[in-house]
């Protein structure tokens, strides 16, 4: 979830952005074509910026790229999200994330606030599942102000008790408008059922018990465990001097304490249920489900065939132009039937687990029709793919990455996230290589290893009366097509 000073920026609670984006290679019937595009792509590759990594003595890492921009995006990325939570303090790393901007030791929320508009600059914040972002965007010249105030946010405020009573009711209300999003809370169903008691399976904002009970003991437990070096990124992008970046990092954050005083805090293991939960709800217009298996995490070598599997089902929505002509195959079904309002495929990958599935709409009647040709679609994936719809996927996925990286706020946001899943920042020719190594034998293999024969995890809320009970749903994950 967001919050924010100045500008309201997107940040999606789902981060299914993993990889570093690589130019596609354009495909030419004419050989002299497709060597240009190769150069060109070649030139590309060289002319990208470095990531530069620098880890500080207490385990701070500092990793930027200067493209030379007049503007920069610096920030924080924490491996700490609602994952590190239990129970009893579930909504805390969301709740301090709002805390954030509530003033300092040596500023008020006015003074930040008028601070930061002076400057023009946009400062903001999210929580994920795994990961607690501050950042700031605002011009090159002020990159040292960025800094200082991001470094004063997470290591003084002040966590003023009047303050932390009055964003109860402002999380509150955040809960109330979640709640009014109907992906939003399919989503977290999913979660639910999927990972059964354990910590991924709660929401990020918490219970509303937990939000009228959490205290200001609670968040300074919460800074003072996990806000250690080797859990920080500080990130940049844009126009930045990574010279200066270490020296503001050294100064600013160089306290930061690098070891805890018993044993680190483990990764809470979180093992994925085949299950389902339904919210029937007949007086909604709008059925709306989410179906997935267990993928895998970050690191795993399955993680790109499944991405390139996840583009080959792509998404839909009547507003769509194309039609029958669209590339995926579930799109003209779902076109040509009228099976559905819309549908998403999504890949969400955490450190050691992932849900790989799909998000749909449905009329009533049209949902079990739906949910049939979706399992006929990913039983393809594992039997009759032909190698020129994976080189058009792979195509599209390294086109649609790309265009995710357009500024240095995404940019930014993309070396801090991958210096947490990776420990580095994957390099364009390495991604590209990768995801060019994948051929449609590939594809059979993992889509096989991950969808045929397994047990799903399913989310619906709304008219669900005609939604297929679990096992006939189950029973569609192990048969396959000659």
């Amino acid at each position: 979830m967001a919050a924010s000073v100045g500008w309201l920026g997107a940040a999606s609670r789902y981060f299914l952005k993993g990889f570093l984006k690589s130019p596609a290679i354009t495909r030419s019937v004419v050989g002299s074509a497709r060597y240009r595009s190769t150069q060109a792509v070649s030139e590309v590759v060289l002319n990208v910026p470095e990531t530069k990594v620098t880890t500080l003595e207490n385990g701070l890492r500092v990793a930027s790229e200067d493209s030379g921009l007049s503007t920069c995006t610096v920030g924080l990325w924490i491996d700490a999200g609602s994952r590190y939570e239990n129970e009893r303090n579930n909504g805390t790393a969301h709740f301090l994330e709002h805390m954030a901007f509530k003033g300092t030791k040596k500023r008020s929320q006015l003074d930040l606030e008028l601070e930061i508009e002076n400057m023009g600059a946009h400062l903001n914040a999210y929580t994920s599942r795994e990961q607690t972002v501050y950042y700031a965007k605002a011009f090159s010249k002020d990159l040292p102000r960025a800094v200082e105030i991001l470094a004063d946010i997470i290591q003084n405020s002040t966590l003023g008790e009047a303050e932390i009573e009055r964003e109860r009711g402002v999380i509150l209300r955040e809960m109330q408008e979640v709640e009014t999003n109907l992906q939003e809370v399919v989503f977290d169903y999913l979660h639910a059922t999927a990972y059964q008691n354990t910590a991924l399976g709660r929401t990020i904002l918490g219970p509303a018990e937990n939000i009228k009970t959490i205290n200001r003991g609670d968040l300074v437990e919460y800074i003072t465990t996990h806000y250690k070096g080797p859990r920080i990124v500080l990130a940049a992008a844009g126009g930045v001097s990574h010279n200066e970046l270490i020296d503001l990092a050294k100064y600013h954050f160089g306290k930061l304490p690098a070891r805890y005083k018993g044993e680190a805090p483990a990764l809470p293991l979180c093992s994925f249920t085949g299950s389902e939960v339904r919210v029937r709800d007949d007086k909604m217009p709008l059925a709306h489900i989410a179906i997935a298996v267990e993928a895998v995490g970050w690191s795993h070598p399955d993680t790109i065939p499944l991405m390139v599997a996840n583009t080959l089902i792509g998404n839909w929505d009547r507003s769509f132009g194309g039609g029958v002509n669209l590339s995926s195959k579930l799109a003209q079904m779902a076109c040509q039937g009228n099976l559905c309002h819309s549908f998403q495929s999504f890949n969400t990958c955490y450190t050691d687990t992932g849900l790989w599935g799909l998000y749909m709409v449905c009329e009533p009647s049209t949902v079990q029709e739906m949910m049939h040709f979706t399992q006929l679609e990913w039983m393809s994936l594992c039997t009759s793919l032909t190698e020129s719809e994976v080189a058009r996927a792979k195509n599209l996925l390294k086109t649609n990455m790309l265009l995710h990286l357009d500024g240095s706020t995404p940019i930014c946001e993309d070396i801090g996230r991958q210096m947490l899943c990776y420990s580095r920042r994957i390099p364009l020719h390495e991604l590209e290589a990768r995801i060019d190594a994948i051929d449609a034998n590939t594809i059979k293999e993992v889509c096989t290893k991950y969808i045929y024969n397994k047990a799903p995890a399913i989310a619906a809320v709304g008219p669900i009366e005609h939604l297929p009970d679990y096992n006939r749903i189950r029973s569609g994950m192990n048969w396959l097509r000659p």
